[in-house]
């Protein structure tokens, strides 16, 4: 559902924010981003919108022969995994303490990684893994970004695969409808993302100065296609993507042996996997032309193409089935979408309202945790029916246990 009220004063965007409203530094910021004239088209709003660093997390933007690095952002190919398990909720424990346990031991959470480089070998799944593994190895050396990174620990960043991060970023077991447990975890990239996007930013800093560009924003500064500088950032575009992609999918191999050790028992998994990407840029055609298009906290939703939606750490998240929107660029939400920000949740809320708004989850409930409340997000409920022409809910997942990172 289209906002109108914004596309007046933003006639340069399409909003699905429905009647929820926009902060104003978001607005500001998409402005902003209308005002390029590398744009190949409006910008598309999804409706967990909110204020971020250069452009606005909950964006779809169109480019001509360029890529804005700072709309990609640092947690390059961050994104979600879920599968459905053959677990039924009579199959578990009264108690989630000691299967959380369990789970937190064997995927590293915050700044932790792993003691050495997991290295999954086995029949099935795992040896599939090992071999993605050793493809992103094998092209790790040849990254031309690698340049313009400098100083970096390389060894640390293979330790990081199969590892959670922070911030945002979750492991859940879930409920569908039936009864069925879920595994669905959010991450990305971890530090090489952010390194690589970093380097990125500093190159279209450095040429904008360098050509005198003027820019609404210093952040908005874009790489030009067919320069060595695009070429690597794409270059490392790409191989931080399916990092984050081999990243998700070594955690899931991690969380779904920590069920079988927890429970003592095998657990197996019904249909494909659902993974999928939320911050990154790929070409695609629009209106007969061949353009980058930049997700910046949003999914692809092409007709038929399955997605995660997930809300926070207090509600319930979806299963969703594309239906093809091309006025969004085929894109939906990548969540409820933060309503305030972190220092504002931590002034707003405290510990009892952690425990109250997270009743019946298994998770932490201290006050480390306040800035993740549920509290802090937009009602999922509305952020799906303002997207109702853009997907179709297939499931609904509530937790029953969650770790942040």
């Amino acid at each position: 559902m289209m906002n109108e009220h914004y596309e007046k004063v933003l006639p340069g965007a399409r909003l699905w924010t429905g009647n929820m409203e926009v902060e104003h530094g978001a607005l500001e910021q998409i402005r902003n981003v209308t005002r390029l004239p590398i744009l190949a088209g409006h910008v598309a709003v999804m409706p967990d919108v909110h204020l971020g660093k250069g452009a606005t997390v909950g964006t779809v933007i169109a480019t001509r022969a360029a890529i804005i690095p700072a709309a990609v952002g640092v947690d390059i190919g961050c994104g979600m995994v879920a599968a459905k398990t053959n677990l039924m909720a009579k199959d578990l424990p009264d108690n989630l303490g000691r299967l959380r346990a369990q789970i937190e031991r064997d995927v590293p959470v915050g700044f932790s990684f792993h003691k050495d480089p997991l290295d999954p070998e086995g029949p099935g799944a795992a040896l599939a893994l090992h071999r993605r593994l050793d493809r992103l190895e094998g092209r790790y050396g040849k990254l031309a970004i690698l340049e313009q990174v400098g100083k970096f620990d390389e060894g640390r960043m293979w330790r990081q695969l199969g590892s959670l991060g922070g911030g945002n970023h979750f492991i859940e077991l879930s409920l569908d409808g039936e009864g069925a447990l879920w595994i669905m975890l959010h991450s990305g990239s971890r530090n090489v993302g952010k390194t690589v996007g970093e380097a990125a930013m500093d190159m279209a800093k450095k040429i904008a100065k360098d050509v005198d560009r003027l820019l609404p924003d210093r952040d908005l500064a874009w790489l030009d296609e067919g320069t060595p500088e695009f070429d690597a950032y794409v270059e490392g575009l790409g191989w931080c993507q399916d990092y984050a992609a081999l990243n998700r999918d070594l955690m899931l191999h991690l969380v779904h042996e920590a069920l079988e050790r927890s429970l003592n028992r095998p657990v197996l998994f019904e249909g494909e996997a659902v993974n999928c990407h939320h911050n990154y840029a790929r070409l695609e055609e629009w209106n007969g032309e061949r353009v980058w298009v930049t997700r910046k906290g949003a999914l692809s939703a092409r007709e038929g193409e399955m997605g995660l939606i997930p809300a926070s750490m207090g509600a319930a998240s979806r299963v969703v089935r594309g239906k093809g929107n091309a006025a969004s660029y085929c894109s939906c939400s990548h969540g409820a979408g933060r309503r305030m920000s972190r220092s504002e949740a931590k002034r707003r809320f405290t510990r009892d309202d952690v425990v109250a708004q997270t009743a019946g989850v298994e998770c932490r409930k201290d006050a480390g945790v306040i800035d993740e409340i549920p509290g802090a997000y937009k009602s999922i409920d509305d952020v799906m029916r303002a997207q109702a022409d853009l997907v179709e809910t297939v499931a609904t997942l509530k937790q029953i246990l969650c770790i942040k990172g």
